[in-house]
């Protein structure tokens, strides 16, 4: 229950975002209640022993770090590391008839000849280096911006001060700069993966989603690295909650939500356990989920479009490709059937309302970078992770049968791992207490079912580009609308990922949230 009656803020959703709202407001003095309808916070940034018996706690959900600004963790005091993956990437092949691959990291001249012996020339590592030393140029000046007031297009532009750059990411559909760019199917298929992750787009969809999703993969820290949260994301927000505890900050499980009433001044929340008064209320859900809580029309439809999977295996399946080293091709990203023809093709399948034939994939293992999310017997025994995110797999096609499209889908997607592989994948996982193998898969209608994601779209909605719609209207707006989380009442707040500059394990809606209401007091 609740301990008071009335607060100054009142957050809806004790996701990462929510809590990091609730511990800035209640380190600035703030009464904050934080209602949350499951029984446990952290929404889809946690750790769960997901396989019976087995004392292994994946991330189940999201499950790399990029976007959270050292800023929160230092304001915050967070106890909460992440860790490098010493490879960025590998990607299997098969050239002239023999397996073979690309292996992204390990250093410069490592790399240079990896791109040498898949092209057979310097060009693509060359194009490479260029490529990703403008998008690095581009993350050292857009990263810091988004824990400031929302810039306009035009200052955000001259932020960037490159206009070729910006006409290239911000102005033309993506799929025209890789092509300029590289010429190889492979390469190309890589760089464009980050523009997929959760977007159902094509290189050359003229809305630019595959641009906004492209920008928000590659300015994370500055630098564009996606880390390993040390024991797993639940490790943030267990931080999180107990950093908003420790200021002040109350929060209350098993209590869903179930109306706001505002007349713009003061508002009610309804909830399980009855109605409390908020001077602001700050939603960390979906805008479809403030809508229905405010009783008004919803907002566009979303969609996700993803297949996310967690294994547990007894040992790391040998591939075909015996010139790469198994703990360096699984650290990284490891893409599966994700050259530019195949992600097309894929898309076009999808799109036309089947599974994609060569269902594109990557995986990772968090266990190579951080084994502390593994019992010590199992460490002992040589057990990894495998976390799998499948691409163009949109809600639509689940919907006339949920669980047996996510089984077919499923079975292709490791179908097609294993023609990298030297043996069959399901001969490496393990077995959980009841006898049954340490796989689980969710599909964007069961990420809607679990955690109120809209059509499982793990952003909640369309990403947006980071600055303000129309030019002159941040400067000039509300303390909210400056810091891109006002909805149409004055007081009540977006916190979560549908913010603008949402989206993302990055807690920035939350801090952004967090800023507007303590500037206008």
């Amino acid at each position: 229950m609740p301990e008071r009656t009335s607060y100054d803020a009142v957050i809806v959703g004790g996701g990462h975002n929510g809590l990091v709202a609730a511990a800035y407001l209640a380190r600035a003095g703030r009464s904050v209640l934080v209602l949350e309808r499951l029984d446990h916070t952290g929404g889809a940034a946690v750790s769960t022993r997901a396989f019976a018996g087995v004392d292994a706690r994946l991330s189940r959900y999201s499950y790399l770090v990029s976007l959270l600004p050292s800023k929160i963790v230092q304001d915050l005091g967070l106890r909460f590391a992440v860790r490098k993956r010493t490879v960025s990437s590998y990607t299997p092949a098969v050239r002239d008839g023999r397996p073979t691959g690309l292996l992204v990291g390990g250093g410069e001249a490592r790399t240079r000849t990896a791109f040498a012996e898949l092209t057979g020339s310097d060009r693509e590592f060359t194009a490479w280096q260029r490529f990703y030393g403008s998008t690095q140029r581009l993350a050292e000046r857009v990263f810091p911006t988004l824990t400031e007031p929302l810039p306009t297009r035009a200052a955000l532009r001259a932020t960037v001060d490159d206009d070729a750059l910006w006409h290239a990411l911000f102005e033309r559909p993506l799929g025209e700069l890789v092509e300029e760019t590289f010429t190889d199917d492979l390469v190309r298929g890589v760089v464009l993966t980050d523009a997929l992750i959760g977007t159902f787009a094509g290189a050359h969809d003229p809305s630019l989603r595959q641009n906004r999703c492209f920008l928000y993969h590659v300015i994370g820290g500055g630098t564009g690295d996606w880390d390993v949260p040390i024991g797993g994301m639940g490790a943030l927000t267990d931080a999180l909650a107990d950093a908003a505890r420790r200021a002040g900050a109350e929060i209350v499980t098993d209590c869903a939500v179930t109306g706001i009433a505002t007349d713009g001044r003061s508002a009610e929340v309804t909830c399980d356990q009855g109605t409390v008064g908020a001077r602001r209320v700050l939603v960390n859900a979906a805008p479809r989920e403030l809508a229905r809580l405010l009783g008004e029309a919803p907002p566009p439809p979303a969609e996700g479009a993803q297949l996310k999977v967690n294994m547990l295996l007894t040992r790391l399946p040998r591939l075909r490709d015996t010139g790469v080293d198994l703990r360096e091709a699984f650290s990284g990203t490891f893409h599966i059937a994700e050259g530019y023809r195949q992600l097309e093709d894929a898309y076009q399948q999808a799109a036309s309302g089947g599974l994609p034939v060569s269902p594109p994939s990557e995986i990772y293992c968090h266990s190579l970078t951080d084994p502390s999310i593994l019992g010590a017997d199992l460490v002992r025994q040589g057990y990894q992770t495998l976390t799998l995110f499948g691409l163009h797999a949109p809600a639509r096609l689940f919907t006339a049968d949920n669980d047996a499209t996510r089984d077919r889908l499923l079975a292709a997607t490791l179908a097609e791992l294993d023609t990298h592989l030297a043996e069959p994948l399901a001969g490496c996982l393990a077995h959980d207490a009841d006898g049954r193998p340490c796989i689980e898969a969710r599909s964007p209608l069961d990420l809607d079912r679990e955690l109120g994601l809209p059509g499982g779209n793990i952003f909640h909605r369309d990403l947006a580009f980071p600055y303000a719609e129309p030019e002159d209207g941040a400067a000039e707006g509300t303390a909210p609308a400056r810091w891109g989380v006002a909805t149409t009442h004055p007081n009540v707040l977006l916190c979560g990922a549908g913010a603008v500059r949402g989206g993302g394990v990055s807690g920035i809606p939350g801090h952004n949230a967090a800023m507007a209401v303590l500037e206008e007091g």
